[in-house]
């Protein structure tokens, strides 16, 4: 099966809470690569900006607070883009006022918060889905399919690395915004192995914490003791890395070409010498995830079948382990993740 083509899914209007790039990204691919429209957009810090966005994006509707958005009966879906440590609010906001909400990875700060979404969700009977734009891509798609098919034999090793040169970000130096490379950066090679994998028999993370201290840097280790296979995962925030992931078989091997979330190519190579190549470089790819949202809301479903709730936090354990095991705690926790 080939990703389902995005103009293909159904018209529903769109809310954005936050004002950011990746909120722009994804009312570009709406409005752009989908039948879907932005209606409205809101800024916590104020009008200004919410008009600011809306102006420079052609959105109808601006809001200075997201109370005044999720109440607007023409919003259909909301689209939480704000910072880590304030993902379930908005989110749950949104879903007591009845809006399907789609909500940017990584789903929340930590378990905890993604159970209270989660709970939030299936209570209210609306959509829910985190914005792991990943797994909804072409390449993807046909990776999975590959594997499936046999190509590369059993799965036996999964390596992923993300790093970006951004420690110099505010936002990512601060602790109380939830900030460092393993919920902005690392989620991607975590999510990787999680979508080829599962979840791991077991852990071991090393860290090491800024002067802020947020992670700088991290590296992974998730064994499936259950499956004869193993993940080595890195992130990092402050040097750039090549950004590839490779999946090693008992009959050859897969090379996803960086950045190996975005839309990408890959190549397949097997050990009897016989090689082939996958495009799915597509524009933006933030289009594929909103189609699946809004399959999902016509089809009268809670969550997606491919990125399910309980994928959702299931990363969002794992997220927390790591951050147990690396001393990674923010200011609103106390005791570790999710301890309040």
């Amino acid at each position: 099966m080939s990703a389902p083509l995005p103009m293909s899914a159904p018209a529903y209007r769109w809310g954005i809470l936050g004002a950011g790039g990746i909120a722009h990204k994804l009312a570009e691919a709406v409005t752009h690569y989908t039948k879907s429209e932005v209606v409205a957009v809101a800024a916590a810090s104020g009008l200004d900006r919410a008009q600011a966005f809306a102006d420079e994006m052609d959105v109808p509707k601006a809001y200075g607070s997201y109370e005044e958005l999720v109440a607007d009966p023409d919003v259909d879906i909301v689209y939480v883009a704000t910072t880590h440590n304030n993902h379930h609010e908005p989110a749950l906001l949104a879903i007591e006022a009845g809006k399907h909400v789609m909500v940017e990875k990584a789903f929340t700060q930590n378990e905890k918060q993604a159970q209270l979404v989660v709970d939030a969700a299936r209570a209210k009977g609306v959509f829910v889905m985190e914005a792991m734009w990943a797994r909804h891509l072409p390449h993807m798609y046909a990776l999975r399919e590959a594997i499936e098919r046999g190509e590369i034999g059993q799965v036996v090793s999964v390596q992923a690395d993300h790093g970006q040169p951004i420690s110099h970000v505010e936002r990512l130096r601060n602790p109380a915004l939830a900030g460092g490379a393993l919920l902005d950066l690392g989620v991607y090679p975590i999510a990787f192995a999680h979508d080829m994998l599962g979840v791991p028999d077991t852990i071991t993370a090393v860290g090491r914490l800024t002067d802020t201290g947020v992670d700088g840097q991290v590296s992974m280790v998730f064994d499936y003791a259950s499956l004869g296979a193993q993940a080595s995962l890195t992130t990092t925030m402050e040097a750039k890395s090549p950004c590839m992931a490779l999946i090693g078989g008992t009959e050859g091997y897969i090379e996803v070409d960086g950045v190996f979330y975005n839309p990408t190519s890959f190549r397949v190579v097997r050990n009897d010498g016989t090689m082939w190549e996958y495009d799915g470089t597509v524009p933006n790819g933030f289009q594929f995830e909103a189609a699946e949202v809004a399959r999902g809301v016509a089809a009268g479903l809670t969550e997606s079948p491919l990125h399910t709730l309980e994928n959702s936090l299931e990363i969002m354990r794992i997220m927390d382990e790591v951050r147990n095991q690396i001393g990674l705690i923010y200011p609103d926790e106390h005791g570790g993740p999710g301890e309040r």
